[in-house]
C-alpha cells in the first residue's frame, strides 16, 4: 500500500471518541467555508495477503501490579496474597486475534519498555493461536522493569527487524504511562512514512492502546494526528496514516485496532446513502457501500445518519468540530 505525501493545512482535524456500532472510527475536517468533511470506517476485519502481525507489550515498572507482582519475591506467595494478573487474559485475547488475521498464522511478542531507562526489548518470541491461549504472561525475566517509557526501540524492532521484508504488517503496542521519547518517535514516523511513500519499504500499521489512567492521551493523539502536519495518500487516493490509538475503556470489539485499515475497495452491503442532520440525502451509494466512508456535510451540522437495507445508524458530530 504506497503512501504518498502531500500537504492540506486549511482543515481542522477531530477524532471522535464514541462513534455508534458499526461505525469503527470517524474523523470530521472542518473547512475554512464551515462544511465539514467527514471520512468514517465501518469496523470489520480486513483480508490482506501477506500479513504479519506483532503485539508489544508495557513491562515499565508501573506495570508490575497489571502482571500481578508484587513485592514478594516468589510468585507462588504474590497469587495467594492476591495480586491479580490483569494483563495476561486480554494479551491473550489481542495475541490470539493477531495470530488468526496474521497470513502466517502466527502473532510476534515482546515486552517494552525495559531495563533503566525503559529502553530495551524483550522478545518473547512468535506463537501460532492455540499456543498463546496457554501463554504465560508475567513480565520480562531477561531484563529489569523499566525506568521510564520509551516508544522508539520496539517501534524500530518491528520496522526493522521482524517485519524488515513483510508485505504488509501491524503492530500493537500497549502501554499505561507517559511516553518519554514522544518527539523521536514522532520524527522516526516522519522517516518511515517517507519510506514508504518512496516504496523503499512495505506498509506497516502502528495501534497505541493506553491502559490505566495514568496515560496521556494527549501524547497518543499528536501520534494519531501526524496527516495534519504529514498527510498521507496510499495509490488510489484514499487518507492513510501509520498511526491510530485506542483507550483500553472505550474499546468494546477488538476489532477497532483494524478502524483505519480498510479501504473504498471493500463492500459490506449492496447500497446506502449518508444523510445529514436535517434528513437532506448528501451522497448515495447504489453500487455498494464501502467499508471507507467519505462525504461532505453542509455548515452547522451536528450529526448525520447512515441508511442500508435492513436498517440506518445515526452519529453524532456534535462538538466535534
Amino acid at each position: 500500500m504506497p503512501i504518498f505525501l502531500t500537504e492540506d493545512k486549511e482543515r481542522t482535524l477531530a477524532q471522535l471518541t464514541k462513534c455508534v456500532e458499526p461505525f469503527g472510527e470517524v474523523n470530521a475536517f472542518k473547512q475554512k467555508d464551515g462544511s465539514i468533511d467527514i471520512v468514517a470506517t465501518i469496523l470489520m476485519v480486513p483480508d490482506i495477503e501477506g500479513a504479519s502481525t506483532g503485539l508489544a507489550l508495557d513491562a515499565s515498572a508501573s506495570m508490575k501490579k497489571m502482571y500481578g507482582v508484587s513485592g514478594m519475591v516468589s510468585p507462588l506467595f504474590a497469587q495467594a496474597a492476591g495480586v491479580p494478573n490483569v494483563v495476561e487474559p486480554v494479551a491473550r485475547t489481542m495475541a490470539a486475534y493477531l495470530a488468526n488475521f496474521a497470513a502466517q498464522g502466527q502473532v510476534n511478542m515482546i515486552y517494552w519498555a525495559c531495563g533503566p531507562d525503559g529502553s530495551k526489548v524483550e522478545e518473547i518470541g512468535t506463537f501460532p493461536q492455540d499456543h498463546v491461549r496457554s501463554l504465560a504472561i508475567t513480565g520480562p525475566k531477561k531484563e529489569a522493569w523499566g525506568k521510564g517509557t520509551r516508544l522508539l526501540p520496539p517501534l524500530r524492532y518491528f520496522a526493522e527487524t521482524a517485519f524488515s521484508n513483510a508485505p504488509w504488517a501491524i503492530a500493537v503496542f500497549v502501554t499505561d504511562g507517559i511516553l518519554d521519547d514522544l518527539e523521536e518517535v514522532k520524527q522516526y514516523t516522519v522517516q518511515l512514512a517517507k519510506q514508504i511513500a518512496e516504496r523503499k519499504r512495505n506498509f506497516i500499521k502502528l495501534v497505541l492502546i493506553g491502559v490505566g489512567e495514568a496515560v496521556d492521551e494527549g501524547q497518543m493523539e499528536q501520534l494519531d494526528d501526524l496527516p495534519d502536519e504529514i498527510e498521507m495518500k496510499d495509490a488510489e487516493g484514499n487518507d492513510s496514516d501509520l498511526w491510530d490509538h485506542k483507550l483500553a475503556s472505550e474499546m468494546q470489539k477488538i476489532e477497532e485496532i483494524f478502524a483505519e485499515v480498510v479501504s473504498e475497495d471493500v463492500i459490506v452491503a449492496g447500497s446506502g446513502r449518508i444523510l445529514d442532520s436535517s434528513g437532506r440525502e448528501v451522497r448515495a451509494f447504489n453500487d455498494g457501500l464501502p467499508a471507507l466512508l467519505k462525504f461532505k456535510l453542509p455548515k452547522g451540522s451536528d450529526a448525520f445518519t447512515l441508511e442500508f437495507p435492513g436498517g440506518k445508524i445515526t452519529q453524532s458530530i456534535a462538538g466535534a468540530v
